[in-house]
């Protein structure tokens, strides 16, 4: 599978999540906590094989890019701080389902800008083998990724 094709497949599963999130009642407050956790999860392992492999691979090919992945990774500082705070927010907080808004709202943001505007850029310029390359390399360090938002590099960009 080509790096793209994969990225956009975590896009794909995490909004799944968002929708099942914004159908929960305000006392379904387990199963508001399980889709956090495992949006923290997706998201954290997303963001950090984006910006350990995909992000340097499309610098590198794509230099055009170069302020589309600069931005990307300060919306990353963003979301991994909030996934950060989420993760050791009690459900019952009161703004425990607001924090989840503004992280969807971020999130889907981030999304829309990565597939129209630059991925079709660095589809372009990488090519078919290139990417299927990126995505192989991608899929194994999924495994390998941490699974606290706090240990993506850009949580720790000033």
């Amino acid at each position: 599978m080509d790096g793209i094709v994969m990225l956009r497949e975590d896009h794909a599963t995490v909004e799944k999540l968002f929708k099942k999130f914004e159908k929960t009642d305000d006392d379904a407050l387990a199963e508001r906590r399980s889709i956090a956790d495992q949006v923290i999860e997706e998201l954290t392992v997303h963001a950090w094989i984006e910006e350990q492999i995909f992000y340097p691979a499309a610098r590198e090919g794509a230099p055009d890019t170069t302020d589309h992945v600069l931005e990307s990774i300060e919306e990353h500082h963003a979301v991994v701080w909030m996934l950060s705070e989420l993760k050791n927010m009690d459900p019952s907080d009161e703004r425990f389902k607001a924090k989840m808004s503004v992280l969807m709202e971020n999130v889907r943001h981030h999304v829309e800008e990565e597939e129209k505007e630059w991925f079709p850029e660095v589809r372009k310029a990488l090519g078919r083998n290139r990417l299927v390359e990126l995505g192989e390399r991608m899929s194994e360090a999924k495994s390998e990724a941490p699974r606290d938002p706090l240990a993506v590099p850009s949580a720790t960009h000033a």
